[in-house]
């Protein structure tokens, strides 16, 4: 299986963050938040039902563009072989 070694960049981690802290925030949004922020510092990789759900968020109208900006980072992140 080939390992995917992109990480989370310092900005979308430190939007994560204050996201995961937010009480504001949508299920969802916090769900990719997390996962972005997980894949920050570690070789974490983006599992196959983070990847579904990602991929719903991008391809819907009704997510904010910060929303779509961590499941893009989760996305990009996800396992080559899949």
């Amino acid at each position: 299986m080939t390992k995917n070694t992109k990480k989370t960049g310092s900005s979308v981690a430190s939007q994560a963050g204050s996201i995961l802290q937010s009480s504001s925030a949508s299920k969802i949004q916090k769900s990719l938040a997390a996962s972005a922020l997980s894949q920050s510092s570690s070789s974490n990789q983006t599992s196959g039902a983070m990847e579904t759900k990602a991929s719903k968020v991008l391809s819907s109208d009704k997510y904010s563009s910060s929303t779509k900006q961590f499941a893009a980072s989760v996305l990009s992140q996800s396992n080559k072989n899949r």
